[in-house]
């Protein structure tokens, strides 16, 4: 159990939640911005990023007609915004989470998916520059600027989504240090141990060489000596 009645990440489990308060989370605001992100790379590689090839009567992908650049970079992009309203939502529910291992499962699956993801942007991001370097200039500059835009702004999403990923370990770790490291235990026992200290030497200073009144109502055999 958690000594300071939080759950993991200092949340109170079960407290209500203010909808400023939690869209001001830092966790809430960059997966806001890696829903607003993936939106703009997978937009503009749908838009522009296919163009006719009347030659072979297909669609071809102007980064050098590297099919595999346009869809690794649109599936990435996808995936990324379904999994930023899973983990939003997540995030919403996580103070009504009472049990801590229900909590902690949450925070590992965050750390995991956020890793995975960013190392995934990377992929998509590198793929993409080096296709789109070795292509030729589109005709009329078709899509140019749409897929600056995808390369732009998947690389902005790998640190999103490692930061992300980040802050959910830093929570893990928060929590376990007030679960195991006990800070509100340690002052409270301090607290207590100085409370004791203190009683000691007033006792001390009063001149008792023993407990008072420990010596009454004694006599050998448990009974009192009567005289008449």
């Amino acid at each position: 159990m958690d000594p300071s009645g939080l759950g993991l990440g200092g949340v109170k489990a079960g407290g209500p939640v203010d909808p400023l308060e939690f869209i001001k989370r830092p966790t809430v605001v960059l997966r806001l911005l890696a829903l607003v992100f993936a939106i703009v790379v997978f937009s503009c590689i749908s838009s522009e990023g296919w163009q006719m090839d009347h030659t072979a009567n297909q669609e071809v992908c102007i980064m050098n007609g590297s099919s595999t650049a346009c869809s690794l970079g649109n599936t990435v992009a996808v995936i990324a915004f379904l999994a930023a309203i899973g983990l939003i939502v997540g995030e919403y529910m996580y103070s009504q989470m009472s049990s801590i291992k229900t909590r902690k499962h949450f925070l590992w699956a965050d750390i995991g998916f956020s890793g995975l993801w960013a190392f995934f942007y990377l992929v998509a991001f590198s793929v993409m520059t080096h296709q789109w370097a070795m292509a030729e200039e589109p005709p009329a500059g078709y899509g140019h600027s749409n897929i600056r835009a995808a390369i732009f702004f998947s690389f902005i999403s790998i640190f999103l989504w490692g930061a992300c990923g980040f802050l959910s370990f830093q929570r893990l770790q928060a929590g376990f240090d007030s679960a195991f490291g006990g800070g509100i235990d340690e002052d409270a026992l301090r607290t207590d141990q100085a409370q004791a200290a203190g009683g000691y030497q007033t006792y001390q200073q009063e001149g008792f060489s023993e407990p008072p009144f420990s010596g009454q109502g004694q006599s050998s055999g448990g009974y009192e000596s009567v005289q008449y």
